[in-house]
Protein backbone atom coordinates (compact mmCIF):
# COMPACT_ATOMS: atom_id res chain seq x y z
CA UNK A 1 0.00 0.00 0.00
CA UNK A 2 1.10 3.16 -0.89
CA UNK A 3 0.39 6.80 0.22
CA UNK A 4 1.77 10.30 -1.25
CA UNK A 5 1.73 12.90 1.45
CA UNK A 6 1.13 15.77 -1.17
CA UNK A 7 -1.45 18.49 0.00
CA UNK A 8 -3.18 19.20 -3.03
CA UNK A 9 -3.55 15.57 -3.72
CA UNK A 10 -4.58 15.41 -0.15
CA UNK A 11 -7.19 18.53 -0.52
CA UNK A 12 -8.17 17.03 -4.03
CA UNK A 13 -9.25 13.66 -2.05
CA UNK A 14 -11.45 15.52 0.27
CA UNK A 15 -13.14 17.13 -2.24
CA UNK A 16 -13.95 13.98 -4.10
CA UNK A 17 -15.19 12.03 -1.08
CA UNK A 18 -17.36 15.01 -0.03
CA UNK A 19 -18.81 15.44 -3.62
CA UNK A 20 -19.82 11.82 -3.36
CA UNK A 21 -21.45 11.70 -0.32
CA UNK A 22 -23.33 15.27 -0.70
CA UNK A 23 -24.47 13.47 -4.30
CA UNK A 24 -25.37 10.41 -2.21
CA UNK A 25 -27.63 12.48 0.33
CA UNK A 26 -29.14 14.71 -1.92
CA UNK A 27 -30.33 11.95 -4.15
CA UNK A 28 -31.66 9.78 -1.39
CA UNK A 29 -33.00 12.36 0.44
CA UNK A 30 -34.25 14.81 -1.54
CA UNK A 31 -34.81 13.27 -5.16
CA UNK A 32 -35.64 9.40 -4.69
CA UNK A 33 -37.41 9.14 -0.68
CA UNK A 34 -39.34 12.70 -1.17
CA UNK A 35 -40.81 12.26 -4.68
CA UNK A 36 -41.28 8.52 -4.72
CA UNK A 37 -42.84 7.62 -1.51
CA UNK A 38 -43.99 3.98 -1.49
CA UNK A 39 -42.98 3.59 -4.84
CA UNK A 40 -41.76 0.29 -6.53
CA UNK A 41 -39.05 2.75 -7.90
CA UNK A 42 -38.09 3.59 -4.14
CA UNK A 43 -36.39 1.03 -3.43
CA UNK A 44 -34.69 0.32 -6.88
CA UNK A 45 -32.61 3.48 -7.74
CA UNK A 46 -31.99 3.19 -3.79
CA UNK A 47 -29.86 0.04 -4.51
CA UNK A 48 -28.64 0.66 -7.84
CA UNK A 49 -27.41 4.23 -6.55
CA UNK A 50 -25.81 3.00 -3.90
CA UNK A 51 -24.38 0.22 -6.02
CA UNK A 52 -22.65 2.73 -8.51
CA UNK A 53 -21.54 4.42 -5.23
CA UNK A 54 -19.97 1.88 -3.63
CA UNK A 55 -18.02 0.71 -7.08
CA UNK A 56 -17.23 4.11 -7.33
CA UNK A 57 -15.92 4.43 -3.67
CA UNK A 58 -13.67 0.92 -4.29
CA UNK A 59 -12.21 1.75 -7.27
CA UNK A 60 -11.24 4.86 -6.05
CA UNK A 61 -9.52 3.46 -2.88
CA UNK A 62 -7.35 0.80 -5.32
CA UNK A 63 -6.10 3.78 -7.48
CA UNK A 64 -5.17 6.00 -4.45
CA UNK A 65 -3.59 3.06 -2.18
CA UNK A 66 -2.93 0.46 -5.07
CA UNK A 67 1.02 1.08 -6.37
CA UNK A 68 1.37 2.60 -9.60
CA UNK A 69 4.55 0.61 -10.47
CA UNK A 70 7.16 1.67 -8.43
CA UNK A 71 10.70 0.85 -10.10
CA UNK A 72 12.23 -1.02 -7.10
CA UNK A 73 15.58 0.60 -5.91
CA UNK A 74 19.04 -1.94 -6.16
CA UNK A 75 19.64 -3.47 -2.84
CA UNK A 76 22.95 -1.73 -2.78
CA UNK A 77 23.57 1.89 -4.03
CA UNK A 78 24.98 2.55 -7.34
CA UNK A 79 26.96 5.92 -8.29
CA UNK A 80 25.64 7.21 -11.24
CA UNK A 81 27.30 10.58 -10.64
CA UNK A 82 29.22 10.54 -13.92
CA UNK A 83 26.01 10.36 -15.69
CA UNK A 84 24.38 13.99 -14.68
CA UNK A 85 26.73 15.85 -16.69
CA UNK A 86 26.32 13.72 -19.62
CA UNK A 87 22.33 13.52 -19.76
CA UNK A 88 22.38 17.08 -19.81
CA UNK A 89 24.67 17.41 -22.72
CA UNK A 90 23.05 14.53 -24.18
CA UNK A 91 19.24 15.11 -23.62
CA UNK A 92 17.47 12.07 -25.16
CA UNK A 93 16.02 12.27 -28.70
CA UNK A 94 12.24 11.08 -30.05
CA UNK A 95 11.75 7.28 -30.76
CA UNK A 96 11.12 4.98 -28.59
CA UNK A 97 13.73 2.24 -26.86
CA UNK A 98 13.70 -0.78 -25.53
CA UNK A 99 16.91 -0.73 -23.77
CA UNK A 100 16.84 0.11 -19.93
CA UNK A 101 18.07 3.42 -19.19
CA UNK A 102 19.62 5.10 -15.77
CA UNK A 103 17.10 8.23 -13.59
CA UNK A 104 19.68 9.68 -12.08
CA UNK A 105 17.45 11.53 -9.80
CA UNK A 106 16.79 7.79 -7.98
CA UNK A 107 20.10 6.73 -9.09
CA UNK A 108 19.28 3.49 -10.47
CA UNK A 109 18.31 1.65 -13.75
CA UNK A 110 15.01 1.77 -15.11
CA UNK A 111 12.76 -0.49 -17.77
CA UNK A 112 11.31 1.13 -20.98
CA UNK A 113 9.05 3.26 -20.33
CA UNK A 114 9.34 3.85 -17.26
CA UNK A 115 9.80 7.67 -15.65
CA UNK A 116 10.37 9.67 -13.29
CA UNK A 117 7.54 11.40 -10.97
CA UNK A 118 8.70 14.15 -8.67
CA UNK A 119 5.46 14.42 -6.84
CA UNK A 120 6.37 10.37 -5.67
CA UNK A 121 10.02 11.10 -6.54
CA UNK A 122 10.23 8.17 -7.76
CA UNK A 123 10.38 5.85 -11.57
CA UNK A 124 6.80 4.49 -12.45
CA UNK A 125 6.42 1.89 -14.97
CA UNK A 126 4.49 3.38 -18.04
CA UNK A 127 3.36 6.49 -16.10
CA UNK A 128 0.80 8.38 -18.06
CA UNK A 129 0.65 11.45 -15.42
CA UNK A 130 0.38 12.46 -11.75
CA UNK A 131 -3.32 12.93 -10.80
CA UNK A 132 -4.26 14.70 -7.76
CA UNK A 133 -7.77 13.58 -7.80
CA UNK A 134 -6.52 10.14 -6.77
CA UNK A 135 -3.24 11.50 -4.90
CA UNK A 136 -0.80 9.21 -7.00
CA UNK A 137 0.44 8.47 -10.23
CA UNK A 138 -1.27 6.61 -13.18
CA UNK A 139 1.00 4.02 -14.19
CA UNK A 140 1.23 0.17 -15.01
CA UNK A 141 -0.47 -1.24 -12.20
CA UNK A 142 -3.43 0.84 -11.23
CA UNK A 143 -4.17 2.35 -14.63
CA UNK A 144 -7.33 -0.38 -14.58
CA UNK A 145 -8.55 1.33 -11.20
CA UNK A 146 -7.89 4.91 -12.19
CA UNK A 147 -10.43 4.00 -15.32
CA UNK A 148 -12.93 2.73 -13.79
CA UNK A 149 -13.02 5.67 -11.34
CA UNK A 150 -14.10 7.89 -14.24
CA UNK A 151 -16.39 5.43 -15.68
CA UNK A 152 -18.51 5.10 -12.21
CA UNK A 153 -17.82 9.07 -11.82
CA UNK A 154 -19.47 9.53 -15.49
CA UNK A 155 -22.42 7.40 -14.88
CA UNK A 156 -23.04 8.84 -10.85
CA UNK A 157 -23.07 12.13 -13.08
CA UNK A 158 -26.04 10.88 -15.38
CA UNK A 159 -27.81 9.12 -12.98
CA UNK A 160 -28.09 12.06 -10.98
CA UNK A 161 -29.10 14.21 -13.40
CA UNK A 162 -31.66 11.85 -14.73
CA UNK A 163 -33.16 11.39 -11.41
CA UNK A 164 -33.27 15.55 -11.07
CA UNK A 165 -34.93 15.81 -14.21
CA UNK A 166 -37.39 13.17 -13.56
CA UNK A 167 -38.30 14.90 -10.37
CA UNK A 168 -39.11 18.14 -12.07
CA UNK A 169 -40.74 16.48 -14.95
CA UNK A 170 -43.50 14.06 -12.77
CA UNK A 171 -43.25 16.13 -9.70
CA UNK A 172 -44.68 13.75 -7.19
CA UNK A 173 -48.61 15.52 -6.86
CA UNK A 174 -49.59 13.15 -3.76
CA UNK A 175 -46.57 14.44 -1.54
CA UNK A 176 -46.99 16.65 1.27
CA UNK A 177 -44.19 19.70 1.70
CA UNK A 178 -44.28 22.55 2.72
CA UNK A 179 -42.82 25.65 1.43
CA UNK A 180 -39.41 25.48 3.62
CA UNK A 181 -39.28 21.56 2.06
CA UNK A 182 -39.70 22.58 -1.38
CA UNK A 183 -37.18 25.68 -1.60
CA UNK A 184 -34.16 23.49 0.37
CA UNK A 185 -35.00 20.51 -2.49
CA UNK A 186 -35.13 22.68 -4.93
CA UNK A 187 -31.27 24.09 -4.10
CA UNK A 188 -30.13 20.75 -3.46
CA UNK A 189 -31.06 19.95 -6.68
CA UNK A 190 -29.66 23.08 -8.68
CA UNK A 191 -26.45 22.99 -6.66
CA UNK A 192 -26.14 18.94 -7.43
CA UNK A 193 -27.22 19.35 -11.00
CA UNK A 194 -24.27 21.71 -11.09
CA UNK A 195 -21.77 19.78 -9.73
CA UNK A 196 -22.90 16.40 -11.88
CA UNK A 197 -22.70 18.56 -15.03
CA UNK A 198 -19.14 19.98 -14.27
CA UNK A 199 -17.84 16.40 -12.93
CA UNK A 200 -19.27 14.42 -15.82
CA UNK A 201 -17.68 16.47 -18.22
CA UNK A 202 -14.54 16.96 -16.66
CA UNK A 203 -14.13 12.94 -16.20
CA UNK A 204 -15.30 12.05 -19.33
CA UNK A 205 -12.87 14.34 -21.46
CA UNK A 206 -10.46 12.72 -18.97
CA UNK A 207 -11.69 9.13 -19.74
CA UNK A 208 -11.53 9.61 -23.62
CA UNK A 209 -8.20 10.99 -23.66
CA UNK A 210 -7.49 7.56 -21.34
CA UNK A 211 -8.57 5.46 -23.68
CA UNK A 212 -6.49 7.25 -26.24
CA UNK A 213 -3.60 6.24 -24.78
CA UNK A 214 -4.62 2.77 -23.98
CA UNK A 215 -5.69 1.62 -27.87
CA UNK A 216 -2.94 4.06 -29.19
CA UNK A 217 0.06 1.98 -26.63
CA UNK A 218 1.13 5.82 -26.20
CA UNK A 219 1.07 7.74 -22.81
CA UNK A 220 0.38 11.35 -21.95
CA UNK A 221 4.22 11.57 -20.90
CA UNK A 222 5.24 10.17 -24.22
CA UNK A 223 3.05 11.88 -26.16
CA UNK A 224 4.46 15.29 -24.81
CA UNK A 225 8.11 13.34 -25.83
CA UNK A 226 6.12 12.83 -29.41
CA UNK A 227 7.51 9.43 -29.11
CA UNK A 228 5.02 7.68 -30.93
CA UNK A 229 2.66 4.49 -30.19
CA UNK A 230 4.88 1.99 -28.71
CA UNK A 231 3.55 -1.32 -29.78
CA UNK A 232 1.83 -0.23 -33.17
CA UNK A 233 1.33 -3.74 -34.59
CA UNK A 234 -0.62 -4.90 -31.26
CA UNK A 235 -4.30 -5.62 -31.43
CA UNK A 236 -6.92 -2.85 -29.90
CA UNK A 237 -8.50 -6.09 -27.77
CA UNK A 238 -5.22 -7.52 -26.39
CA UNK A 239 -4.18 -3.12 -25.18
CA UNK A 240 -7.39 -3.39 -23.25
CA UNK A 241 -6.31 -6.60 -21.61
CA UNK A 242 -2.83 -5.65 -20.78
CA UNK A 243 -4.28 -2.89 -18.18
CA UNK A 244 -7.94 -4.78 -17.41
CA UNK A 245 -6.37 -8.47 -16.94
CA UNK A 246 -7.17 -11.43 -18.86
CA UNK A 247 -10.20 -12.08 -17.56
CA UNK A 248 -13.69 -12.36 -19.38
CA UNK A 249 -14.43 -8.12 -20.69
CA UNK A 250 -17.62 -8.56 -18.47
CA UNK A 251 -15.43 -8.80 -15.33
CA UNK A 252 -13.40 -5.33 -16.54
CA UNK A 253 -15.43 -2.93 -14.93
CA UNK A 254 -15.38 -4.78 -11.17
CA UNK A 255 -12.69 -3.15 -9.09
CA UNK A 256 -10.88 -6.25 -7.92
CA UNK A 257 -7.57 -7.50 -8.82
CA UNK A 258 -6.72 -10.15 -11.76
CA UNK A 259 -4.52 -13.49 -10.78
CA UNK A 260 -3.05 -12.90 -14.44
CA UNK A 261 -2.57 -9.04 -14.27
CA UNK A 262 -0.91 -9.83 -10.91
CA UNK A 263 1.24 -12.12 -11.36
CA UNK A 264 3.60 -10.16 -13.87
CA UNK A 265 5.16 -8.09 -11.04
CA UNK A 266 8.01 -9.05 -9.23
CA UNK A 267 9.00 -6.22 -6.87
CA UNK A 268 12.34 -7.58 -6.29
CA UNK A 269 15.47 -5.15 -6.48
CA UNK A 270 16.63 -5.24 -9.85
CA UNK A 271 19.93 -5.16 -8.94
CA UNK A 272 21.49 -6.96 -5.66
CA UNK A 273 25.08 -6.74 -6.30
CA UNK A 274 27.63 -4.13 -6.87
CA UNK A 275 28.80 -2.45 -10.41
Amino acid sequence: MVFIRDPCGIACLVMTYGAVLYADYVVIRWIILTTMPGSIWTSFHVVLFNTVVFLLGMSHTKAVFSDPGTVPLPANRLDFSDLHTTNKNNPAGKGHSSEWTVCTRCETYRPPRAHHCRICKRCIRRMDHHCPWINNCVGERNQKYFLQFLIYVAVLSLYSLGLIIASWVSPCEECNQNVIESQLRMIHSVILMLVSALFGLFVTAIMVDQLHAILYDETAVEAIQQKGTYRPNRRKYQLLADVFGRGHPALWLLPCTSLNHSSRYHDTPLLSHDV
